[in-house]
């Protein structure tokens, strides 16, 4: 064995027993990222400020990446959360951690469960974070998140909870719970008038001049597109004092925050 060769096995040798270290930060690291998902879930501001570095790198799920100060602006600007609003709590599983003196990778699967309405939908993502130690702090430099799939099986189960609670909520006294469901940019398109987006809907609603009568929303089939699902039933209603059945098809599309209804086609 020539020179080189013997050094070459030593670096090898030496590199591969760094690379298996423990993680002697291990217990402080997956108690910070505990610490940042439960201020995560109340959307504290503070608690984002001390988790991420000011040359933050992150890359989100949606395919868009931002630096802190995207993340800070972000979180100070979201709307103080209204009654009925969706409530997302995050949680850690299967956390593994790699240190590397003062470097760390902290990677686990991210479980988001939301509550809208009182139906709990959950999305997984897997996500990893470098974290570098600076005078005796850890904070991240660098964030990855990749959404898992959701199974059709498990798409069709949730939509097909969702129209349900959709029709026990289409009632007048029931306008948060029916906003929650309702995505912001929904449109209903009908045969009668103009489009209607998701206020003029639920005050039609609120005056009566739209009214659901049973059976209701029926689903008859519901089809999965990925993060998309199109849902084609029949429902009941009442319009000026007359009774009416009418097939329908509904758009889902499911973020983060659970599945919302995005449009509505009855014309």
């Amino acid at each position: 064995m020539n020179k080189l060769s013997f050094i070459a096995i030593v670096i090898l040798i030496a590199a591969g027993g760094a690379f298996a270290q423990t993680a002697p930060d291990g217990a402080e690291l997956t108690r910070l990222l505990n610490e940042f998902l439960a201020g995560a879930s109340r959307n504290d501001a503070s608690v984002h400020d001390r988790f991420w570095a000011d040359d933050l790198i992150y890359t989100r799920s949606a395919g868009r990446r931002v630096s802190k100060a995207d993340v800070m602006h972000d979180v100070r600007n979201a709307p103080p959360p209204k009654p009925g609003d969706p409530v997302t709590i995050y949680t850690a599983e299967d956390i593994r951690i790699q240190q590397y003196g003062d470097a760390a990778i902290v990677a686990f699967r991210l479980v988001a469960t939301t509550d809208s309405a009182g139906t709990k939908t959950v999305a997984n993502l897997l996500n990893s974070g470098t974290f570098v130690k600076r005078n005796g702090k850890w904070q991240v430099v660098n964030w990855q998140s990749t959404r898992m799939p959701r199974t059709t099986d498990e798409s069709e189960k949730e939509v097909a909870v969702l129209l349900r609670v959709l029709y026990q909520a289409l009632d007048p006294h029931e306008t948060p719970k029916l906003r929650s469901l309702i995505d912001p940019a929904f449109v209903w398109n009908h045969r009668f008038d103009k489009p209607l987006n998701q206020k003029q809907f639920i005050d039609d609603l609120i005056s009566g001049q739209v009214k659901f009568a049973l059976p209701g929303l029926t689903a008859l089939k519901i089809s999965v597109y990925g993060d998309t699902v199109l849902a084609r039933g029949v429902f009941e209603r009442m319009r000026s004092g007359q009774p009416e059945r009418m097939p329908y098809i509904m758009t889902f599309v499911n973020q983060i925050g659970g599945w919302k209804i995005v449009a509505l086609n009855t014309n």
